[in-house]
Formats: C-alpha cells, structure tokens, sequence
C-alpha cells in the first residue's frame, strides 16, 4: 500500500509527541512485546530485499576489532538473512555532519563478513525525494546472500527534516517524508530490520521508513540488548552524565520525571548551565566563562540563557524528589590550572583534581547507603555515560582517568555497573579493564532514551508497523 501525506500526519504526530508512560500506559517492556523478532522472518524467501537499519556510525581502526563494536553487533542477523538468500540493504548515518562517508565503513564490514560490500554513494534524488535508478539496478544484478550498503542517510536533508520538528510541522513534512517512504519501500525493500541499537534520534530512516514496511523486526543484537542487560539498567539508581550540548538537560530531565534515579553525577560543558542554576538559586553568582557570551552561540558548547532555567527547575524538581546532584567544585581550564571559578573570557575543558576527590567521597556515600537497603532489596545498578572531560588531550584526561576506577569500586560493592559505549566505553579501555563493569552498551544516548520518560523513537516506530 502506498504512502501517503495524509496517512503519515498522524504517525508522525505521535512520534513528535512522544508520550511519557505515565500518560500513554505504555512501558518499555509493552513496546519490546509488540515487536516482532528476527525470527518471524524466517520463513521470507531467497532473493528477497530486506532494508537493514544498520548500527553503522562507526570509526574502524587499522584492524578488525578496532572501532567496529557496533558493526560487529550486526553480524548475527546478517548472518541470518545470508544463510536465507537474502538481498541485505544497509543504510544508516555516520556522524552528525552530512559530509561524512561510510567508504570505510563499507570496507571493514566487508572485512568481518569476509564478502565484498559495495557502496551506492548516490542513491537519492534530493530535489524530487526519488530512489536513483542505480539502487534497483545494483539490487537487481546482487546474487542471493549479498550485502549492499547505502551512502551516509544523513547526506539528504530529508533525513534530518525531524530534528527541529514538533507535533504542529506534521501536516507540513509529511509529503516529502510519505514520498521516501513511497520510493524504498517499492524501489528497495518493504521487509525491515532495525539492527542499530544507537540510532535513537529522530531520523527518518529509523523512524517514519517503517511505517511503509509489509514486515518489520527487531535485530538479534538490539533485541538481546533490550531484553536482557537494558532491563536491568533500568533499575539503575545511580546515573553519570556528561556531555558538551546542553541537550544532555533534556534527557536528565526525562530521567529525573521517571522517578527511579536518586544519585545524579554530573561533568562536562553542560553542567555549566547547572552550577549556575545552582548558585542563582542560593542567591550566588556563577560564570560560566566563555559559554555564556552572545558572540559564540553558533558553537557547540554556548549554554543559552534557557538553559540555565530549564536547570533551575530541573534541580528544584529533582531535589523535591530526594535526588542529590554531585556537580564539580573545580574545573581544568584551558591554561591547564585548576579553578572553582571561571573567568568571563575562560573555557572548562576537565574537572579539576578536588572534583575527582569530591565525586570519589560522594560515591563513598552511595556504596555506605546500598550497605544498609533492607535484604532482598533489588541489585543496586548504576549506569555511566560519556567522559568528564576532553580526554583525547592529555592535559585534559585526568578527570575521566580518576574516575574509572571509581567503577570498579562500585562493582567491587556488589552495584552493577553499566556503561554507555562511545567515548565512556573508550575511556573504559583505555583506563581500565572489561571486568571493572558489569556490562557496556555499544550506545549511550539510547539508553539514556530507555531511562527516560518517553519512549525510544525507533521502538516506538517499530511498535506501530507491527500494529497497522
């Protein structure tokens, strides 16, 4: 059936609005069980194209095993859809930037598959939103078993049209958005699998593509991830987040509303906008240095004015609920000093040496209280995401590097420690070692979506092809 504007207003209206479970009713257990598995396409027959949304914003290495975890995670149902004769079509993002190019990635995942995995560097027509003629005919010559991948999604405007959306632009990108649907799922694949546990924003090809799909799944990877260690990461009580936007306020906020958490650690650029948050509601000043002034607020890491009262109430609210924010009391400037101020024409790059001794007595705290819960109590979990500061400089690693062991602490007393992937699993590597935590996630941001209020965009996606 084809896809149409009106049909997709209202798909995308939800999305948009993303209910949090204390108004919906759905949890995340409830959309998992309304997901079809891997294994309900078994019976799709040799030849067929399936459309995989795969986990392919990675950076690989020099060799196999280096920066490809995510492309690894797939193998499973890739492997599954070969032994079937399937014509696999990988699509999915590298990157926020739409200049960059999975050349590589192609390469390295045709390395683990020991198959040649060729690339369609252009496969859409922006000005028309139309599927390029070379797709069809590259899935057309591809013997049963093959494994073709499509060029960065994110290269097209239209898979970044939802980003700024709200529920009110719906009737506005549904044409365009009902017109890619249209094309891939009769020029490319109408069987699709979702086998990208990171690919939690709101782009179109993990979001709005299924709802032209005959069949969806879940991919064995993302799937085990969800049922098994997620479920018990959402028990977590202990949170770490860092980060350099300030759009981290966003999912504190969520998981501040969720009502689980009760520790909350906090690093990085955005915690700007807390500490001034913080001060401002003791009648105290905090400058948060060169993050706060109008000429750089097209860089990443300018904090907005309404982002020091979103924190404001963020901590309010949190506090109300008996959650204690343990924020930095000195920052690593650029000169490489340590400082619990910041200069008006200064930048935070790390937490200095009396943050790393402020958050290890605060986690002494935490451990102190899990000792006393009552026996039978659930197993305490905390959950670590991001760096404390620009670790990939020497002069700015010691934050993060002083705080690793602090996991190893927490597991070594008996808290379950799960990490996020990305720069919190590289620094993992770098300054520890596996048996420190209990597991690590190959996405960070998606499991701050699960320890939220709202659902994860791509399950919430999946949830309602499997119902139409």
């Amino acid at each position: 059936m084809a896809a149409t504007a009106e049909k997709l207003v209202p798909w995308i209206r939800t999305l948009l609005t993303a209910p949090p479970a204390s108004v919906s009713g759905l949890k995340l257990q409830d959309y998992l069980a309304g997901i079809p598995r891997l294994e309900s396409l078994a019976n799709v027959p040799s030849g067929t194209p399936v459309l995989v949304r795969g986990d392919v914003d990675a950076k690989p290495g020099a060799a196999v095993g280096e920066g490809d975890i995510r492309l690894r995670s797939m193998v499973e149902t890739l492997e599954f859809g070969r032994k079937r004769g399937w014509k696999q079509i990988i699509f999915g993002h590298i990157g926020r930037k739409p200049d960059g190019s999975l050349n590589k990635v192609a390469k390295r995942l045709g390395e683990i598959l020991k198959c040649d995995v060729p690339l369609i560097t252009d496969w859409l027509d922006e000005s028309t939103t139309t599927v390029l003629p070379v797709v069809k005919e590259t899935i057309d010559k591809a013997a049963p078993g093959s494994i073709i991948m499509l060029e960065n999604t994110r290269k097209y405007g239209i898979e970044r049209v939802l980003w700024e959306a709200g529920p009110d632009d719906a009737e506005k990108v549904a044409p365009q958005l009902a017109k890619l649907v249209d094309e891939l799922s009769t020029k490319v694949a109408n069987v699709y699998v979702n086998e990208a546990l990171s690919a939690g924003s709101m782009d179109a090809s993990s979001t709005v593509v299924p709802a032209g799909m005959k069949q969806v799944a879940l991919g064995a990877y993302v799937a085990g991830e969800f049922d098994k260690p997620m479920q018990r990461c959402m028990n977590a009580d202990f949170v770490f987040f860092s980060g350099l936007k300030t759009d981290k306020l966003d999912d504190l906020r969520a998981v501040v509303d969720r009502g689980v958490v009760k520790w909350v650690f906090v690093a990085g650029n955005f915690v700007l906008a807390l500490k001034k948050a913080d001060a401002e509601l003791a009648g105290k000043e905090f400058s948060m240095g060169l993050a706060e002034k109008p000429e750089n607020a097209k860089q990443p890491w300018y904090i907005e004015r309404s982002r020091v009262e979103q924190a404001k109430q963020l901590l309010v609210d949190g506090r109300a609920k008996g959650i204690q924010f343990i924020m930095p009391v000195d920052f690593t400037l650029g000169d490489g000093t340590a400082s619990p101020t910041i200069g008006p024409d200064q930048q935070q790059f790390d937490v200095g040496p009396a943050t790393s001794e402020h958050f290890a007595a605060a986690i002494g705290r935490y451990i102190d209280e899990v000792k006393k819960r009552p026996a039978g109590s659930p197993p305490p979990a905390a959950f670590y995401n991001g760096v404390l500061g620009m670790f990939e400089d020497p002069r700015f690693e010691n934050g993060t590097k002083n705080f690793m062991p602090q996991l190893k602490r927490l597991k070594d007393a008996g808290v379950e420690v799960y990490i996020g992937g990305g720069e919190g699993g590289a620094a993992m590597e770098k300054y520890g070692s596996p048996d420190w935590i209990t597991h690590c996630f190959t996405a960070g941001g998606t499991v701050l979506n699960a320890l939220g209020s709202a659902p994860v965009p791509y399950l919430q996606a999946l949830y309602m092809a499997a119902k139409k």
